[in-house]
C-alpha cells in the first residue's frame, strides 16, 4: 500500500498511514487555523487541514478540487491580460 501524501505547492508532504491520525491532524490544522489571530498558530493552517482532510473525507476533497480549479482559471486571466 502507497503512504498517503498531501501535494501543495509543487511538494509532496507525506502523511500518516492511520485514517484516524490523518483525521485527528486536519481537524486540529483547522481548528487551529480558526484562531490565527494567536502569536504563534496562523490562518495557513486552514487550507492545510484541508489539503489534509482531502485525502480522507470527500466534501474536504471537492472544495479543494473547486479551489484549485478557481485559482488555475484566475491566474490564467491574469497572465493572459498582462
Amino acid at each position: 500500500m502507497r503512504r498517503p501524501r498531501a501535494s501543495f505547492g509543487g511538494r509532496h508532504v507525506p502523511l500518516p498511514h492511520s485514517k484516524a491520525l490523518r483525521i485527528s491532524l486536519g481537524v486540529a490544522l483547522v481548528i487551529g487555523g480558526l484562531v490565527g489571530f494567536l502569536p504563534v498558530l496562523g490562518f495557513w493552517m486552514v487550507p492545510l487541514g484541508i489539503i489534509v482532510l482531502s485525502t480522507d473525507i470527500p466534501a474536504a476533497r471537492r472544495l479543494r478540487r473547486r479551489v484549485a480549479v478557481w485559482w488555475e482559471r484566475r491566474r490564467r486571466a491574469w497572465s493572459e491580460s498582462s
